[in-house]
């Protein structure tokens, strides 16, 4: 594979200019803040203060670096020396905070007082809403229905901290529903207001801006190589929702052309439209489009309309992908699989019970990717991202491991309640 010169396609990066993939595709009444945003995107956030107290407060809040792991036990099991890049030790649980602090930062720095943001699984609104408090600004996170339903540790959390959960009730009642409502706002409150977005999508600069703010994980990761074998991985594997885990997670790996970047999709319960979110997978019903301002690729129907998804992971629940990632797919350089609901399970508890980790839903796809590749290949060197700790994922991972047990434990606590 010949070296990709990433400058050369930065059109395929989420530039402005309406390249292959990427764009600025929006209502004119969000242009003014796009491009307030890029602004302090060229010039305040390359700027020495705003990057010293990023790193501050990612050693000192976040807690960062987070771990690389050497999974012994796994790796003698399935036959490769496997590593976990442990983002669950994060303050909040997953990756979303690198993001999530980098724009909130921004915001204040912009001179913004209110901060809005979209979520799906609830990580990235939890992160928001922490981060909004530790810099003492406004918060509200948009959030469907059904995921606010399934996602009740977050939701509790994200009102902990001080944030306005505002559950959105249109279309499917899940991520896209969440982002589409969040522009809707913003378009009329931008003046005040700064729209924290949280994967590698969305209008320039947002992709690029998500993508520099998680590349502190890549980077990490390459340092921590240097200290177990002083060398490369063979493999990198991460899983795709929006993208932001896996961009930030491969982006200083991009170039280097012996390490393998596998990018792990929900595969839902079947191949049918409604029953997965695979959207790079070569059976999958997904084209390019234009959505939620930008241009990727999408599961959609031929009128152009985004299909309904289905995912046991609600942070994986999205008919888009981001469009770097679908650039690096395009061309080859990112291969993608995809991990049915029932092989995310598998692999939850094969970790949990090897590793003495608890997953979240949405790596434990990436973890049940690393499963496929050990069923070809031996004595490879193979680092998962685990993007997330899976307390957050009780309420469906216990109602679907032991459901007789959970039913009876939520049925003890209703009468607990109504003793009280």
């Amino acid at each position: 594979m010949k070296k990709i010169p990433l400058k050369s396609h930065h059109q395929f990066f989420g530039d402005r200019t309406t390249g292959y993939f990427g764009g600025q595709y929006i209502p004119e009444i969000l242009r003014p803040a796009l491009l307030e945003l890029e602004e302090a995107y060229k010039h305040i956030f390359p700027s020495k203060p705003y990057q010293k107290e990023l790193q501050e407060l990612s050693k000192h809040f976040i807690s960062r670096p987070t771990p690389l792991i050497y999974a012994q036990n796994v790796s003698k099991i399935l036959g490769n020396e496997i590593y976990l890049k442990f983002e669950g030790l994060a303050n909040t649980g997953a990756h979303k905070i690198n993001n999530a602090l980098g724009q909130v930062l921004l915001a204040k720095k912009m001179g913004k007082k209110h901060i809005i943001a979209e979520t799906g699984a609830g990580q990235h609104g939890l992160a928001v809403a922490a981060c909004c408090a530790k810099l003492g600004l406004a918060c509200e996170i948009y959030m469907g229905a059904i995921d606010a339903n399934r996602q009740r540790p977050n939701v509790f959390n994200i009102e902990l901290f001080g944030a306005k959960l505002i559950s959105v009730s249109s279309g499917s009642q899940t991520l896209k529903d969440a982002v589409n409502e969040t522009l809707r706002v913003w378009s009329k409150r931008s003046q005040d207001t700064f729209y924290v977005l949280g994967s590698a999508l969305g209008p320039y600069p947002y992709p690029d801006l998500v993508r520099d703010l998680q590349s502190v994980i890549g980077r990490e990761v390459k340092r921590q190589c240097k200290e177990y074998f002083q060398g490369l991985p063979d493999y990198l594997v991460a899983c795709v929702g929006g993208g932001s885990n896996a961009i930030g997670f491969f982006r200083d790996f991009i170039q280097e052309e012996s390490v393998k970047l596998i990018g792990v999709e929900a595969g839902g319960i079947g191949e049918a439209m409604g029953e997965n979110a695979a959207r790079m997978d070569k059976k999958s019903t997904s084209s390019v489009g234009i959505a939620q301002g930008y241009k990727s690729i999408f599961l959609q129907d031929t009128h152009g309309q985004l299909s309904p998804t289905h995912s046991i992971s609600a942070g994986l629940d999205y008919a888009g992908i981001g469009p770097q990632l679908a650039f690096l797919g395009t061309i080859g350089r990112i291969q993608f699989l995809s991990a049915q609901d029932k092989e995310a399970l598998y692999a939850l508890q094969f970790f949990a019970k090897n590793e003495g980790i608890i997953p979240a839903l949405e790596s434990s796809h990436a973890l049940a990717g690393v499963i496929k590749i050990c069923e070809k290949v031996k004595n490879k060197k193979i680092i998962a991202n685990v993007s997330g700790r899976g307390d957050k994922d009780i309420f469906i991972t216990a109602k679907a491991l032991k459901p007789t047990e959970w039913r009876l434990f939520l049925e003890e606590e209703i009468e607990r309640i109504k003793g009280v």
